[in-house]
């Protein structure tokens, strides 16, 4: 168990989710304001927030949507300030907000790459650093990470490589609070059935065509998990047994078995 002996997640409070106007975003809303939880939620589409605020507070529990571009440098201020303006107590970080680049590495944008940099690393680093000073009475974060971090992955080397980061960090940052009042948990999903494998150019893939998880699936593991201490938390079977197949085999039967899956069909 990750923090103190009694989870933040479960026992009230505002919760953070970046990324949250549609896909696991929307479904991590959803989740915590079914629960009990004001949510405060932070996306670009002013008006998908503004919708999905107005039916959450139909559930009894204040929504406060704020439109935000991420995925610039500052934005995690940006936010933060944003936040503490508005007078906003944050009891839950929800880094979940990322984006994926398809494709050989040589051939990649290099704007795209940076993007997928600063959303899926910087931005929850940055956030993090910034509300952990909040949590002196207890908090609570969580990272979305991926089943895809335990393992390199070739035509999706940045996102993966993106995604080894925050499972580690998050991990480490659970072992330095181990005894605090605050929580750490990492959800490493599967491919999920969300816009994310079209966004990024994955629908030709193998990979890109397999959803092993709904939305809602992973919110509601990912909410379990936090309320339960979990550190790491995979919601599905299958998944919880590839990564333990993954961490015997052979380093180079991964990376061959993980490029065909990658490749197009």
């Amino acid at each position: 168990m990750s923090g103190s002996d009694v989870p933040v997640v479960g026992t009230g409070g505002t919760a953070l989710i970046t990324g949250a106007s549609a896909g696991i975003g929307e479904a991590l809303a959803r989740e915590f304001a079914a629960r009990g939880h004001d949510v405060v939620l932070a996306a670009r589409s002013e008006r998908k927030l503004a919708r999905l605020a107005e039916d959450l507070e139909t559930r009894g529990v204040t929504a406060t949507p704020i439109s935000i571009d991420l995925d610039r440098s500052g934005a995690a201020e940006e936010l933060y300030e944003e936040v503490t303006k508005r007078g906003l107590d944050i009891d839950i970080l929800v880094n979940n907000v990322g984006v994926g680049t398809y494709g050989p590495f040589a051939k990649s944008d290099l704007s795209e790459e940076r993007t997928q940099l600063r959303l899926n690393v910087m931005l929850p680093v940055e956030l993090t650093r910034l509300f952990i000073d909040e949590f002196d009475e207890g908090g609570a974060v969580i990272n979305m990470g991926s089943v895809a971090g335990f393992q390199p992955g070739p035509n999706l080397a940045g996102y993966y490589a993106s995604k080894a980061y925050i499972n580690s960090f998050s991990e480490a940052l659970a072992e330095e609070f181990r005894g605090s009042p605050v929580d750490v948990t990492v959800v490493c999903p599967g491919p999920v059935d969300t816009e994310f494998q079209e966004r990024a150019g994955m629908t030709d893939s193998t990979v890109g065509s397999v959803a092993t998880n709904s939305p809602e699936t992973v919110a509601s593991a990912a909410y379990k998990g936090a309320a339960a201490g979990e550190t790491v938390v995979i919601p599905r079977r299958s998944m919880r047994l590839i990564d333990r197949l993954v961490r015997v085999t052979p380093r180079w039967v991964v990376r061959r078995v993980t490029a065909l899956v990658n490749q197009d069909r």
